[in-house]
């Protein structure tokens, strides 16, 4: 891999090196080429469907067709029409997105982009998934961007099938009140307020709070949820070239956990996809969280800016959860253990970055030079109360059985992570028509694990440099092709069965394809195909609840987006993706050539919505979206699978007055009978049955 890292390098330099990139005697007035349709900020709102600028790409506001790279942006807007908050459900349209392992439906914890699954993902810039943090809550997000392929010469550490990155509701300068309220299947409510106020007639300070309530219940047996949301942000306009933006949220989310059903030998044997394995006397699970964020940007001159950020994060997870264990002889029930957890999570990071805009000779460049420290700590203990089997029947559970009541056995450590970094990164434009971009980073990462039960303690120190380089070719006005070449690097936390550490996961990744504007720029599309090599990969263990190390990993294939306006009445957003994913060096367990857990080779996704322009309708809408997932491998190693599936929502939006909305959606209208993801075939969730919700929305 690290010939290969070379060989990337030196052609890059190569290529940026050749003056016959460059056309003598050009002079460019702007760093970016732009068009009427360049016109929102790149963490502002999204005009439709369709986004034309970005900040996750590159950390620096740049215009998504300039970028040598598949990027894809899913507006608030798309969950917002669905009438969903679920995160996951927006990463529907954003291509080679699969979901994993939810952790008993308490957090967004792990989703696969382009076949290899990653734990990661950011806020705003920062790492926002450290620890085990509450769903992402739909009420404070503008946008969510996947930047596809590796990402470690920007974000650091990570996996290399893409980075997802959330960008939060910003104030605005205009004041603003929006009531939204929902109703659905299962006894399913949630009302959330988003107050913009503007503290001064200049509109220098502004102010604004999203909240969110929410008490839910669900097609699962005695499954539900609850949640209080509460995101205040501030920003202040010091003078015409300082600016301070401070953001806050605080969740208290309580819910059952859910580890779904124990997937029996036969399709045909009844199971019902809502019964329910746990006990509903064990209570809720807790998950508490707290962050707070501050920005503060200096324009230096009109070249160069500097920008510095501070992030803190909070968070508590706690309770008991009886889980289900593989299906018995019997064929009709399954042993269960019961479990407390009891973790809690702290993360700080610090950024530091100079941004400047320059030339040398007809070439110009837009650098980005950053700094980033982080120091991550946890105390995890999960202790399995021993006993009697405790067990369940799958078909006629009975529930209120005696707990069991014997030693306490399970794992208790703490981890802390330290991490420094350095990242370079320089966008040139060598004519109108060729761009470059090329990246750094530097890692320093200093890991200490102290087991409690066994006494052990782990260290490791890394030093670790990722590379990124790309160009783009502008064939047209409408058409331009790319190429790039990227590399990651990622520590892996926890330790073996014998207690010892694991070397950390390396990954490369390449990517050619082409961007394209069409219907007079108002549908973009990018069709990329790729190709990525994993290294040091690691794998749990059902039966032991352990990792270990398999060897590698290999993700081959391509994918297609598109978002945007067919007409002034008409706007989609869609994907599609063909993933090749398998293990290319294994063990007994997850043998050579296993698929990659959870990772369909063909899925895709379409939203449709037309809007009535004029008369007694217009600004109402309906539309409809159309998702299909392939079969994937259930559980690591195994032949058990989780069969395709394809479901079809429907929505349509009154707009009764310039002020009110009222909304209807029916989603799975087929009624489709399908399981979403799996950890293990003990652990498998079902997909929610044909559903109806009402919404109301009202501008005040």
């Amino acid at each position: 891999m690290r010939r290969k890292i070379a060989s990337m390098a030196g052609l890059t330099l190569g290529l940026l090196s050749d003056a016959s990139f460059a056309e003598e005697g050009l002079q460019l007035e702007a760093m970016t080429i732009t068009s009427e349709f360049d016109y929102e900020s790149a963490t502002g709102p999204v005009d439709g469907y369709k986004a034309t600028r970005t900040a996750s790409a590159t950390k620096t506001d740049s215009a998504i067709r300039d970028i040598p790279q598949s990027i894809s942006v899913i507006p608030i807007s798309v969950l917002q029409d669905l009438n969903s908050t679920d995160v996951e459900r927006a990463l529907d349209f954003a291509g080679g997105v699969s979901k994993q392992n939810d952790f008993g439906g308490l957090t967004l914890f792990e989703y696969s982009i382009r076949g290899f699954a990653t734990s990661e993902f950011y806020k705003d810039g920062f790492s926002a998934n450290r620890g085990y943090p509450a769903t992402p809550d739909a009420a404070n997000i503008e946008r969510i961007e996947v930047l596809k392929g590796p990402a470690a010469s920007l974000y650091g550490r990570g996996d290399p099938g893409g980075t997802v990155n959330i960008v939060s509701k910003k104030p605005q300068d205009n004041a603003f009140t929006t009531l939204q309220a929902s109703a659905g299947s299962w006894d399913q409510y949630r009302t959330t307020l988003d107050v913009n106020t503007p503290l001064d007639p200049q509109s220098q300070v502004l102010s604004r709070v999203n909240i969110a309530l929410e008490d839910n219940n669900s097609f699962r047996d005695h499954v539900g949820s609850k949640r209080v949301f509460v995101a205040p942000s501030f920003s202040w306009q010091i003078d015409p070239d300082t600016s301070l933006l401070v953001e806050t949220e605080f969740v208290r989310h309580s819910s059952t956990f859910d580890r779904g059903i124990v997937v029996p030998t036969t399709d045909d044997s009844g199971l019902s996809r809502r019964t329910f394995l746990g006990e509903p006397n064990d209570g809720d699970i807790d998950n508490d969280n707290n962050m707070i964020q501050a920005a503060l940007e200096h324009q230096l001159d009109q070249s160069w800016s500097l920008r510095l950020a501070s992030h803190y994060k909070q968070g508590e997870l706690s309770g008991f959860a009886s889980e289900a264990r593989p299906l018995n002889a019997d064929g009709h029930s399954v042993n269960r253990r019961y479990r407390e957890r009891d973790n809690s999570w702290h993360d700080s990071i610090t950024q530091l970055e100079l941004r400047g805009l320059f030339d040398i000779g007809s070439w110009q460049h837009e650098l980005l030079i950053g700094t980033e420290y982080e120091n991550y700590r946890k105390d995890e203990r999960v202790t399995t109360i021993s006993g009697a089997p405790y067990p369940i029947d799958i078909y006629q559970p009975v529930y209120g059985q005696p707990k069991p009541d014997g030693a306490r056995l399970g794992s208790d450590f703490h981890e802390q992570v330290k991490s420094q970094a350095l990242n370079l990164q320089d966008q040139i434009v060598f004519s109108e028509k060729l761009r470059g971009l090329i990246g750094a980073r530097f890692e320093h990462v200093d890991q200490q694990i102290d087991d409690y039960t066994t006494n052990a303690t782990s260290q490791q120190r890394h030093d670790e440099v990722t590379y990124r380089s790309g160009l783009l070719y502008q064939l047209t006005p409408a058409v331009g092709v790319f190429a790039n070449a990227s590399t990651s690097f990622k520590p892996n936390g926890g330790l073996d069965a014998s207690g010892k550490g694991f070397d950390p996961e390396q990954g490369i990744g390449y990517e050619v394809g082409f961007k394209t504007e069409l219907f007079d720029e108002r549908l973009s599309a990018t069709i990329a195909a790729f190709y990525i090599e994993k290294e040091n990969v690691l794998a749990l263990d059902p039966s032991t609840d352990t990792s270990r190390a398999i060897g590698e990993a290999r993700s081959q294939g391509m994918d297609l987006q598109f978002a945007g306006q067919l007409s002034d009445a008409v706007r989609v957003i869609g994907a599609f993706a063909y993933i090749d994913a398998e293990v290319t060096k294994g063990d007994s367990t997850i043998p050579t050539g296993s698929r990659l857990l959870g990772v369909a080779k063909r899925s895709g996704s379409v939203l449709g919505v037309y809007e009535f322009q004029d008369g007694a309708l217009r600004g109402s809408d309906i539309g409809a979206a159309y998702s299909y997932v392939g079969d994937r491998s259930g559980e690591a190693g195994s032949d058990f699978e989780l069969g395709a599936y394809q479901t079809v929502d429907l929505l349509a939006h009154y707009k009764a007055s310039e002020t009110l909305t009222v909304g209807l959606n029916l989603n799975n209208i087929f009624d489709e009978n399908y399981y979403e993801r799996s950890y293990s075939s003990y652990w498998v969730s079902p997909g929610a049955p044909r559903n109806v919700s009402l919404s109301l929305s009202l501008n005040l």
